[in-house]
């Protein structure tokens, strides 16, 4: 790197790759948090000798020598950082003066900075030691495995076989000689790549995305105890919401509610691509739905989110993030986030190639209300579409709405059995009490379908927990 690129480094000011640090004399302590937080992440470069304002003091030239052996050593030895990395300071001549420049790679594996450990968050070095899911999330990402390939215990009777047919029927749609056609349930299975072998137990099993995509509701949340997808209607009382739909279930029928709610409070003007009339509202959705669905990081205890506002409507989702900030059509670059869920979705046509999602989305939105997207990558994936009055215009009597409301909301608890369960529980609840309320009938069915993945999960638990079978048994939400 020579001294113009510098400059224009520094003159970028700090960010998310750029740090400066004073360090005139000698090696400020915090140099090294900087060190082991650009390595937890995507790596930067750290200038000594420059304020943080971005005013070069430059570095006392008797002190450079000192303060290189001093970084070599430190950076060399494992009761500092761990694990210990190959650095030198380069210098540099920047306006007359001297500056001492470190690049700092992404590792490959977690780094400690004497026993803590740091990640960079825009242009802070932060301490996630004390934070278990943030720490989690960065053993995540620099694990080269995909989190959605995780083996787990459950066998083919844990799927919805209606679900795999309707996979069939929607794969010969979109090509008439589909090999699936010929295939039984396990065949697609292991084709699609979501039975495979565990790398350290090598029992065969489903994976978390065969459970995701094919899986029972109660699979779902003893797997996946964290997942949930939330839709939300926020047009009038924008402090809370209009409209709602709390979403627990496979993707296939998460994809269709997520659309229904999108289709019942969207409008669908009149839209010409051409001279064919086309629905701009369900191409936006389509693309907006099939990528937070098939790119979320399921790791992550955050709860996805499709909002509509009055002015916009945006998903949000959590993500194994592959650069930061927003993305450009002209330089994107496309990335598998959970390659075995993309590569299904493609197949049943929920999904095209890689990459065409985020053109899809510019063309329409363009038609739908003349304005354009955005793509924000970080930690958490959001995709913001502008929406114009007519968008969200409110069609019909109001009394009508709020009739439809309620209708949606009572079908949605007859759907969700868990989430009712939970609600209910609110006050303890004996087994008979629970399965009266949800009108569902044989006690041993409803205690091994409904009521044991709930404790498993965490969302109940017992008050008598040292006597699972006493006869006084009951069960509260463990949920705020």
């Amino acid at each position: 790197m020579d001294a113009n690129e510098v400059k224009a480094l520094i003159a970028q000011g700090e960010n998310i790759h750029v740090e400066f640090k004073k360090s005139t004399t000698d090696i400020t302590k915090d140099v090294y948090d900087t060190v082991c937080s650009f390595c937890n992440r995507d790596g930067g470069h750290i200038f000594l000798g420059v304020r943080d304002d971005g005013k070069i003091l430059g570095v006392v030239p008797e002190a450079v020598e000192r303060i290189t052996k001093n970084f070599v050593t430190a950076v060399n030895n494992k009761d500092k950082l761990f694990p210990p990395m190959y650095l030198t300071l380069e210098r540099q001549v920047v306006d007359g003066r001297l500056v001492l420049h470190v690049f700092v790679p992404a590792g490959n594996q977690v780094c400690r900075h004497h026993n803590r450990i740091f990640d960079r968050i825009n242009d802070a070095d932060i301490d996630i030691t004390d934070q278990p899911q943030a720490v989690y999330q960065l053993y995540a990402r620099k694990n080269d495995s995909y989190y959605t390939n995780k083996v787990t215990g459950f066998d083919i009777q844990a799927l919805r076989p209606e679900l795999l047919m309707r996979a069939r029927s929607m794969a010969r749609s979109q090509d008439n000689t589909h090999p699936w056609q010929a295939m039984t349930d396990e065949e697609i299975l292991r084709s699609a790549g979501l039975i495979l072998k565990d790398a350290y137990t090598h029992q065969e099993g489903l994976t978390i995305a065969c459970i995701l995509l094919f899986g029972k509701d109660s699979a779902i949340m003893a797997a996946l105890p964290q997942y949930k997808t939330d839709a939300i209607f926020r047009v009038e009382n924008v402090d809370r919401y209009d409209d709602r739909d709390v979403i627990i279930t496979n993707l296939l029928d998460s994809y269709d509610r997520l659309m229904a709610f999108g289709k019942k409070h969207l409008s669908d003007p009149f839209v010409l691509n051409g001279i064919q009339r086309v629905s701009a509202r369900d191409n936006i959705l389509r693309e907006i739905f099939s990528n937070t669905l098939a790119h979320r990081d399921y790791s992550s205890g955050y709860v996805a989110k499709f909002v509509i506002e009055k002015s916009r409507m945006y998903t949000e989702n959590a993500n194994r993030p592959n650069g930061y900030g927003c993305l450009n059509l002209s330089n994107f670059t496309p990335y598998a986030k959970n390659p075995v869920i993309s590569k299904v979705f493609r197949e049943i046509g929920l999904a095209d190639e890689l990459g065409s999602g985020m053109r899809n989305t510019y063309k329409y939105t363009s038609l739908y209300s003349g304005g354009e997207p955005q793509f924000i990558e970080g930690d958490m994936f959001r995709t913001i579409i502008p929406l114009d009055e007519v968008s969200v215009g409110v069609v019909g009597p109001q009394t009508d709405r709020e009739q439809d409301r309620e209708q949606d909301r009572e079908q949605d608890r007859e759907q969700d059995p868990f989430t009712i369960l939970i609600e209910f529980c609110k006050v303890p609840r004996s087994r008979k009490e629970m399965q009266e309320y949800v009108g569902l009938t044989g006690r041993r069915n409803f205690f091994y379908q409904y009521v044991k993945p709930l404790l498993q999960s965490g969302k109940l638990k017992m008050t008598i927990p040292d006597k699972p079978t006493s006869k006084k048994q009951k069960y509260v939400s463990s949920c705020e």
